[in-house]
């Protein structure tokens, strides 16, 4: 059998690089190394290259393919694990559709999508799915504490719009804490998200599809003695990740069923995680991940563990379900 060649992209133009780094070892060690020939390959400012028994090799962008020893390496397949752009927002995969590679993530529009959180809650908002309340402010845009203020309350949240990993996300207790803590957002991102706070417990549910059809994960409760989620809670181990969560058997089952229908709104593909709080016994989404983290430790293989799935399996199902749909 000739094994595929698998593209694991990592990188990124963004301060998730660090991440993505992390991620893509998660996903280099999961893959099935007796199915496939998995190469990292790293696109970042400096260049886009793949790495071949630990040397680097230019990726030749007019086809995605390199050269090694007077041969030329094209992949069947390529594993997006960029967080942030350009693998989450949905450049890359339009760079993937024009070449006709499959790939595992959501599809260009669906990346642009959720990427916007702004953009993908009102969306999910209008089919009936509750979301907090939010306020969005982009670069050289007027507006007053004031305002942001009264219709949100105290505390608050500011986060960039875009990107990910709680990076230059602030909670605002005071009134004279909001400005810096835009201003702090801005450094990540052009537009940012003042959003109410919602008390309660946080969730997050994995969802993906494979030939075998839709498989909805069993969720995790997210415990943090940090003002809220933030990267150090995310990556320096600041934080209890339980799963399953300690919820109802009837709001795990409501939280599974929304997941769900939020995949198929936004015309997910891969592996896709959704967050949500439980606020009065009601689950509000925050937020949609078409490119979830991928380390060892991250909510995805959690959730897999505790379905008794194995990760290499589901990614050997999702790898083959997406190439054989193209093929």
């Amino acid at each position: 059998m000739v094994k595929k060649n698998i593209a694991v992209v990592w990188g990124g133009y963004s301060s998730e690089k660090e991440v993505s780094e992390k991620s893509a070892e998660g996903i280099y060690s999961f893959i099935d190394k007796s199915k496939y020939n998995p190469i990292k390959v790293r696109i970042d400012h400096v260049g886009w290259v793949a790495e071949l028994d630990q040397v680097f090799y230019p990726i030749n962008k007019n086809d995605f393919s390199f050269k090694s020893q007077n041969q030329i390496i094209k992949f069947d397949f390529a594993y997006i694990i960029i967080h942030g752009t350009p693998g989450e927002d949905g450049p890359l995969q339009g760079y993937f559709d024009m070449l006709s590679l499959p790939y595992s993530s959501a599809g260009l529009l669906s990346c642009a999508l959720t990427f916007s959180k702004f953009t993908c809650n009102n969306f999910l908002k209008s089919f009936g799915l509750k979301v907090a309340d939010s306020i969005l402010i982009r670069k050289d845009e007027l507006y007053t504490s004031e305002n942001i203020i009264e219709r949100l309350k105290l505390p608050l949240f500011v986060k960039p719009n875009v990107g990910g990993s709680s990076l230059a996300t602030t909670k605002v207790k005071e009134q004279s804490q909001l400005q810096s803590a835009i201003d702090d957002a801005f450094t990540e991102a052009n537009e940012v998200l003042a959003e109410s706070f919602i008390d309660g417990i946080e969730v997050t549910c994995g969802c993906y599809v494979t030939k075998n059809g839709k498989t909805v994960l069993p969720l995790t409760e997210v415990v943090t003695h940090n003002e809220f989620f933030d990267y150090k809670a995310k990556y320096e181990g600041q934080v209890e990740e339980i799963t399953p969560a300690r919820i109802s058997e009837n709001l795990t089952v409501e939280i599974q069923q929304l997941t769900s229908k939020i995949y198929d709104l936004v015309g997910a593909k891969g592996i896709v995680r959704a967050d949500f709080i439980i606020s009065n016994n009601e689950p509000i989404l925050l937020e949609v991940n078409t490119v979830p983290g991928m380390t060892q430790t991250s909510f995805i293989p959690q959730q897999v563990e505790a379905a008794n799935l194995n990760m290499t399996d589901v990614l050997t199902d999702i790898i083959e379900y997406e190439y054989n749909k193209l093929k």
